[in-house]
């Protein structure tokens, strides 16, 4: 039996980071893949706890060495997750998240459609921005691309297993721990990790 691998992705500002943040602090047996990264860190960002953040020179090395799972140019930076690591925690039975973009998460999916995919949507465009706003991180140009962006991410959402509509946070954190939860019931999931009780059952 292997972990279960979820995939949670947004447009930027809608809330996806906090939701994981909240999950795994409620979550004792789910982990967070850290992402490398060509982007500088933003105030407060520790390397190798929120990202592990590399040269330009050094991703590309890694991406032609074929050292990620999944790539991606998000923003003008590249972004990308180790795939021995992932690969190794789930075949220890530990579960892994993903918080990754769409362009990585259709990735992911073609390597390992068992992969649970979840897109998190901002209530509106006015709630999206007021977000970014907020978070006083970029300026004002980035924030005029990130919206624009938005737009070609939402058109993905139907690729996308779940759907959480981020508009009250309390809930929609509930609603990813649900889907976490759902997912370890699965008949097949149930059946290999509890094979000796059920025969004892039958």
């Amino acid at each position: 039996m292997s972990g279960n691998l979820y995939i949670v992705s947004a447009p930027s500002g809608a809330g996806k980071t906090s939701l994981v943040a909240a999950l795994l602090e409620n979550d004792a047996h789910i982990r967070l893949s850290v992402s490398y990264t060509t982007r500088p860190p933003r105030s407060g960002e520790i390397d190798h706890q929120h990202y592990h953040f590399v040269s330009p020179e050094t991703f590309e090395h890694m991406d032609q060495a074929g050292d990620f799972l999944e790539s991606a140019r998000v923003h003008g930076n590249c972004y990308g997750t180790s795939g021995r690591w992932v690969r190794e925690q789930l075949a220890a039975d530990t579960d892994i998240v993903l918080e990754i973009d769409w362009q990585g998460a259709a990735q992911v999916r073609r390597l390992m459609p068992a992969a649970i995919s979840i897109f998190v949507l901002p209530p509106s465009f006015d709630a999206l921005l007021h977000r970014l706003n907020a978070r006083a991180q970029d300026a004002p140009d980035v924030i005029a691309r990130r919206l624009t962006n938005a737009r070609e991410e939402i058109a993905h959402v139907a690729d996308f297993d779940y759907v959480i509509i981020n508009s009250e946070f309390r809930v929609a954190a509930g609603e990813l721990q649900d889907i976490v939860r759902a997912e370890r019931l699965r008949t097949v999931r149930q059946l290999s990790r509890h094979a000796a009780l059920i025969d004892r059952l039958r």
